[in-house]
């Protein structure tokens, strides 16, 4: 962003803070708005754009990546490929995987059903990993790839997939325009299932996990999707809602608190219901969500903006989402977020990274320990080498 822009940007948010009765120097601001924010709320019906801010900018997706772990995991479930029933075997790499995790061990065993509730609830990377190497045929590495072919065939050009989690990975990448499609697709392909990610809790052994997605308290007409959390991203949520049969999909990256980017997703939800005649409720949540933060979605008209749309007569829009995209070829994308920092050799995926759950802690935890990663022979094979002045925190 330019000097100038930057300027003229500080004094639009400053005069709707103003008028707002709020103070300019809210907190709130301290990362929606800044260099990792991204967000994008869809029309799911028409996949209409109503709100957009950098939607196509390569971000860090986190824990967004379990809901194509779990995308892949509903097709075999339809194809017959697998039952809810079928064993899910844990292997000494998908227990070691760094939290949040349901705590599984080597040889032990959790049910597909089992697997599915711990990745909408607890956001666990060991279930993940164990039902991507389930649905890889025993491989992790191979099952990215089937879930970055399966981004391309959805429409998900800025996106590829390097595990089942979402375990800090430099060439995992995404946008906010793909993983609002995907929750779109979610929607669409599989209307029975998505309603898991509207569970409230998981009981699994004797624990409960809850689910981290407040909305789904919060806010009127929330349903799903996930959240997620790495320290180079920010706090992420990828959600749902639906009032007087409109539904929204909408995807927010680079919150610098859970609760923070929960306030924001709320308010962009109430801008995209009033834009479709939709009225919001003054629930005590949406008084508290500010609306300075509106500041950072741009508004524009049908190619990349919105405009506010008159009342629908006689509106009976379905719940479901738009019809897929046209395929597009496979094609690995190998640039980065340019906001991030260049890493060396990509980091293992058991590396002591505490990460996920997308917890509200503001603090990150101490760094991770070094570790070298000897990659799989069809990944590019060359990286420049990670110094402890790039080495990122997640939490």
């Amino acid at each position: 962003m330019s000097g100038t822009s930057a300027i003229l940007r500080s004094r639009a948010v400053a005069a709707l803070m103003l008028a707002s009765g709020l103070g300019i120097a809210s907190p709130a601001l301290a990362q929606i708005g800044g260099e990792r924010y991204a967000a994008i709320v869809l029309d799911a019906r028409s996949g209409n754009t109503l709100i957009a801010a950098n939607p196509d900018e390569r971000r860090y997706p986190a824990s967004l990546t379990k809901m194509m772990t779990l995308y892949m995991a509903f097709e075999a479930l339809k194809d017959d490929r697998i039952e809810l029933s079928t064993p899910v075997p844990v292997s000494y790499s998908a227990a070691s995987m760094a939290p949040s995790k349901l705590g599984l061990t080597p040889g032990m065993s959790l049910t597909v059903e089992e697997a599915i509730l711990a990745l909408v609830t607890k956001s666990a990377n060991d279930a993940a990993a164990a039902l991507g190497e389930l649905l890889g045929g025993g491989s992790e590495d191979r099952f990215a790839q089937m879930m970055t072919l399966k981004a391309r065939s959805l429409g998900m050009r800025n996106t590829t997939f390097r595990n089942a989690s979402g375990l800090p990975d430099i060439d995992q990448v995404s946008t906010a325009r793909d993983m609002a499609l995907l929750g779109q697709r979610l929607i669409k392909d599989f209307p029975d299932r998505y309603t898991y990610f509207s569970t409230p809790h998981f009981v699994f052994r004797g624990r409960t996990h809850w689910n981290h997605n407040r909305l789904l308290q919060e806010y009127d007409g929330a349903d799903g999707i996930k959240t997620g959390y790495v320290d180079d991203s920010g706090f992420n949520l990828v959600a749902s809602a639906q009032r007087e049969g409109v539904r929204l999909v909408a995807a927010v990256f680079g919150g610098r608190t859970g609760r923070e980017r929960d306030r924001h997703m709320m308010s962009l939800l109430d801008q995209g219901f009033t834009s479709l005649g939709v009225a919001t409720p003054e629930t005590p949540m949406a008084r508290r969500a500010l609306p300075g933060l509106l500041a950072s979605a741009q508004a524009a008209t049908p190619h990349g903006g919105w405009r506010t749309a008159a009342r629908a007569t006689g509106r009976a829009v379905a719940a479901r989402a738009a019809p897929a995209p046209k395929a597009t070829a496979f094609r690995l994308q190998e640039s980065r977020p340019a906001l991030l920092r260049m890493a060396t050799t990509r980091p293992a995926r058991a590396a002591a990274r505490p990460e996920q759950g997308d917890t509200s802690r503001v603090t990150a935890p101490a760094k991770r320990q070094a570790v070298t990663f000897t990659k799989p022979a069809e990944k590019p094979a060359a990286k420049p080498q990670k110094t402890a002045a790039n080495t990122r925190r997640a939490g």
